[in-house]
């Protein structure tokens, strides 16, 4: 199955699945195993009529990250709902109306700056199953082979396993030269964007693990954005590098500050 970014994405039924670029969408971690959200207390479930369709991380108690193509096509933050702190995608924890959406100023159909965040309508309550997760700066580099954490409630392409409880998996980050080589019919993989995957495949994100984080010795190096298929063996997964968006990310929080909007 090939996983492709469809402008009208995020909101529309086959936003329900997700992880995107030319073809199909696909994203839910495969080859992962259950957790606890104590583990992850960054993780959150974006819901559209109590449905989850998308993951994303906590920055602080008023912003969440996620992908742009997850909320591309909503028209009105309001009908969006952020579920925080509970292992079950469906029960406990919070849920939190979303006030506005930003996105990325260089964000295209493309997934390129797939990044939009979030501002809530009311503050997160941070404890045990809430936590901010840490940001790079904006020079940080990453070694090829590094491994990392992807999580999210998407599919597991497995029947045995139920995608109701969060789940996580163990990925390397990819070679960007080789995966640009890999992806070089999807136009290739472009400077926002960063790899994890193993040679052959097995774990990855999938359908409804978009927007989700991609963790990496404490710290969000990517966020779910697109892929060929979920898992394919020579195909990793592509994350949004968190490392382009850090600066738009402090100056967009900033300035809403600055207006008194938070």
């Amino acid at each position: 199955m090939f996983l492709v970014i469809v402008l009208a994405m995020a909101c529309s039924s086959a936003a329900e699945t997700s992880k995107a670029k030319p073809g199909q969408f696909g994203d839910r971690i495969v080859g992962g195993q259950p957790v606890n959200i104590t583990e992850y207390p960054y993780q959150v479930s974006l819901q559209r009529n109590f449905r989850h369709f998308c993951g994303g991380s906590v920055l602080n108690e008023h912003w969440i990250l996620t992908a742009a193509h997850c909320t591309k096509s909503i028209s009105n933050a309001t009908i969006l709902k952020i579920r925080a702190g509970s292992t079950n995608v469906r029960d406990g924890g919070v849920l939190v109306t979303v006030r506005d959406i930003y996105f990325h100023p260089k964000e295209n159909s493309w997934n390129d700056y797939d990044f939009s965040l979030l501002q809530l309508a009311g503050p997160l309550q941070l404890g045990e199953t809430v936590q901010p997760v840490a940001l790079p700066a904006p020079e940080t580099t990453f070694e090829d082979g590094t491994l990392c954490r992807v999580s999210g409630w998407g599919n597991t392409k497995n029947a045995s396993e139920s995608s109701l409880d969060l789940r996580a998996a163990t990925v390397p980050l990819y070679n960007q030269d080789r995966c640009s080589k890999v992806y070089a019919g999807y136009g290739g993989v472009r400077g926002s964007m960063i790899c994890a995957g193993f040679e052959e495949g097995g774990k990855d994100s999938c359908q409804g693990d978009s927007g989700g984080p991609l963790v990496c010795d404490g710290i969000l190096v990517g966020v779910v954005s697109w892929g060929r298929g979920c898992a394919e063996a020579g195909y990793p997964g592509v994350y949004g590098r968190v490392t382009s968006a850090v600066d738009w990310i402090a100056e967009t929080m900033n300035e809403v500050v600055l207006d008194g909007r938070v």
